[in-house]
């Protein structure tokens, strides 16, 4: 069995996300998504619409997703990939080079964004419509 990993914060699911996820899944037979806590978020100064507990349910009804495990920091990466023997390391290409660490561990893939969506462009949609 062929084991894919990724991280992300998954906030305000969008196709974009189901689309990087779908591909992601496409490369092996299993696909595990490390998900940011609420406590990372806050060290990373970012802020999620949804709880991680609200987000991990959210990711775990995708049909995509076989196991989703909460992210406490960046370090834990190489960790994770020897734990749960990941096969694949799966990240969008805006992080290109930014974990090639890994490359000793596992192959490392950085998957092109699905242009014109993000979850930034969509939360301020959204703060707007409600003001």
């Amino acid at each position: 069995m062929k084991r894919v990993i990724t991280y992300g914060t998954f906030d305000v699911l969008h196709y974009g996300h189901i689309n990087l996820l779908k591909r992601a899944r496409a490369l092996g037979d299993y696909l595990i998504v490390v998900l940011s806590s609420d406590e990372f978020n806050k060290v990373k100064n970012k802020t999620s619409y949804y709880t991680y507990e609200q987000r991990k349910i959210i990711l775990e009804a995708c049909r995509y997703v076989d196991l989703v495990i909460p992210e406490y920091d960046w370090e834990q990466k190489v960790d994770d990939v020897q734990k749960y023997q990941a096969d694949i390391f799966v990240m969008g290409d805006d992080w290109k080079g930014q974990f090639d660490f890994l490359k000793e561990y596992c192959e490392v893939v950085y998957l092109p964004r699905t242009p014109d969506v993000c979850s930034t462009k969509t939360k301020k949609y959204l703060k707007q419509k409600d003001s």
